[in-house]
């Protein structure tokens, strides 16, 4: 299990007052369970999932997992332990083919059926790709179906997905929310707005104004998302 207690993330503003980010946040997420953070822009939901990660600190608060305090864990440390991450627009890495970088989310030399598995699942022709650089080459489409395949080569305990449907299109949706279907052992942390991905949801938690506004299915949240000071959600940009 992981769990958020009171967690504080502020930032130091020109006249050296602090601006805050994320007040108090309480939360738990359990294995084997699907969770999607949505929110207005600006209601703390990227910075919640870099916190989670450890690539910035908690301004106060404790982050556990399986009851061990990871605050002062470093991310190399925390993705030992089976946190990962997959950013919005993702890194790419001059020089180093696709199946070496399989080989390394894996922690094993894959045999070429074994690559070729994990990019089927994401709708690529492995042919196609498995000797590619992971380089600015690949379209943002094809880069971040790639780092869907990384994610799931890891077999993270915690997966932490930042808005994973940027520069999928419409069509491999289906595809994509059968992706978090597929990894039923796992915490799966998504940071969306799509429908399609919020209806996948074991539960929503909606973010506003740093604060956790409210949690829930997504019967029982579509009110509260309809309501949300949010325009891909319906509503008006804060």
């Amino acid at each position: 299990m992981l769990k958020l207690n009171n967690v504080c993330f502020e930032i130091d503003q020109a006249n050296n007052e602090k601006k805050e980010i994320l007040k108090n946040v309480n939360l738990s997420f359990e294995q084997g369970k699907i969770y999607v953070i949505t929110g207005p822009n600006g209601s703390g939901k990227s910075t919640l999932a870099k916190l989670i990660m450890g690539i910035i600190e908690c301004s106060s608060g404790e982050i556990l997992l399986d009851n061990k305090v990871i605050n002062n864990l470093s991310i190399t440390e925390r993705a030992k332990l089976g946190l990962t991450f997959a950013f919005q627009k993702p890194t790419t890495f001059k020089g180093i083919s696709v199946r070496k970088l399989l080989d390394l989310a894996s922690g094993n030399k894959n045999n070429v059926g074994e690559a070729c598995n994990y990019l089927s699942v994401v709708g690529l022709c492995a042919k196609d790709y498995i000797d590619r650089p992971f380089d600015d080459k690949l379209s943002g489409g094809e880069q971040k179906r790639i780092e869907l395949a990384l994610s799931l080569a890891r077999n993270g305990k915690v997966n932490i997905f930042d808005e994973p449907e940027a520069g999928i299109d419409i069509w491999s949706f289906e595809k994509l929310t059968n992706i978090f279907k597929s990894m039923p052992n796992s915490i799966n942390i998504i940071i969306s707005h799509q429908k399609k991905i919020l209806e996948i949801a074991d539960e929503i938690i909606l973010l506003e104004k740093g604060c956790v506004k409210d949690r829930g299915s997504f019967e029982y949240m579509s009110k509260a998302l309809s309501e949300s000071k949010c325009a891909k959600l319906g509503g008006e940009n804060e």
